[in-house]
């Protein structure tokens, strides 16, 4: 068994009256490799008192869904002697209100395009590896949102 820790802090500026719920959102992650990040609601979500330079927690999500895929499917690749250059991968999270009318991050599409080494698998085993990558990544496992894989060819 693993655990994960990251560290979230918030403060209140000076002359925040708070609440008047007109406080700046931008906070800090800290990881415990030593790695800070600003972080802050969305400005989809709060836009007058988000920091768009901060990563907000919905596309963290995305970020994360497409990371576990991404390793999942580069450490399947090379169990199988396939080699790859370069992964990239343009993740798109969709948010939108469930049945109760709450809002949630409902589908998550990956679009990984992949430079391999010499010439690429067939379509089918690059399908294959993607199935495996969603069904072993630890992250989609953990969530309920629809993941889309839209690989590039």
């Amino acid at each position: 068994m693993a655990s994960y820790t990251a560290t979230i802090l918030w403060e209140r500026a000076e002359g925040e009256v708070f609440s008047d719920n007109r406080y700046s959102r931008g906070h800090s992650w800290a990881f415990d490799g030593g790695v800070v990040l600003r972080a802050s609601s969305s400005p989809h979500v709060v836009p007058r008192y988000s920091d768009p330079s901060g990563v907000d927690p919905e596309e963290a999500f995305v970020a994360s869904l497409s990371s576990c895929h991404m390793m999942t499917f580069l450490y399947l690749a090379a169990k199988r002697g396939l080699v790859v250059n370069r992964y990239e991968d343009e993740a798109e999270g969709v948010m939108e209100k469930n049945a109760s009318g709450r809002f949630w991050v409902s589908r998550v599409t990956l679009r990984p395009r992949i430079a391999w080494e010499g010439d690429a698998p067939e379509k089918s085993v690059i399908d294959d590896l993607h199935h495996l990558a969603h069904e072993e990544c630890f992250i989609a496992n953990s969530v309920r949102t629809e993941i889309r894989c839209e690989p590039a060819v």
